[in-house]
């Protein structure tokens, strides 16, 4: 019987102890496309494009697994916000854990400004001069892809 309840007092402070170091530590972020480990750390916030608008996710965030669309991706950490580009997917978030399966991402690094404000604007053209329904969808994917591009672009050279 006194081992019973010595096994509880330790499950019980076991389980506050989990509670209490998952409030302290921030939210680690793992970002993975189909070739590869995108990226990988420790976050302060993270703000996800889905596809019902922007959500954002601090620590204790409660479970949710969402649906990504096309769009920036906006990261804080302690050295200040990072942009990248993320091309549809999905997001599980729960216990400080932010797990995000992505179609393709990209670095704003890797991005040419000016071929994204090109593209940008020609996207944009074609999606006003899209007719039919498939057409329409293609032009309307491609817009929002060259969208979120030259907006990671933008946001690089604002830092």
């Amino acid at each position: 019987m006194h081992f019973q309840k010595i096994m509880q007092n330790y499950a019980h402070f076991r389980g506050l102890f989990i509670n209490f170091f998952l409030i302290l530590m921030s939210l680690q972020i793992c970002i993975m496309t189909p070739e590869r480990l995108f990226w990988n750390g420790e976050s302060d916030e993270i703000i996800l494009p889905t596809n019902t608008g922007e959500m954002g996710v601090l620590k204790n965030h409660a479970p949710i697994i969402t649906g990504l669309d096309v769009g920036a991706m906006l990261i804080r950490t302690a050295q200040g916000w990072n942009s990248f580009a993320i091309m549809g997917g999905f997001g599980i978030i729960g216990q400080n854990r932010v797990i995000l399966l992505v179609n393709e991402a990209e670095f704003p690094e890797t991005i040419d400004p000016q071929e994204a404000e090109n593209v940008l604007l020609t996207a944009k053209t074609n999606l006003e001069q899209a007719q039919g329904t498939k057409q329409r969808v293609e032009a309307n994917f491609a817009f929002k892809r060259a969208k979120a591009r030259y907006q990671v672009v933008k946001n690089l050279t604002k830092s």
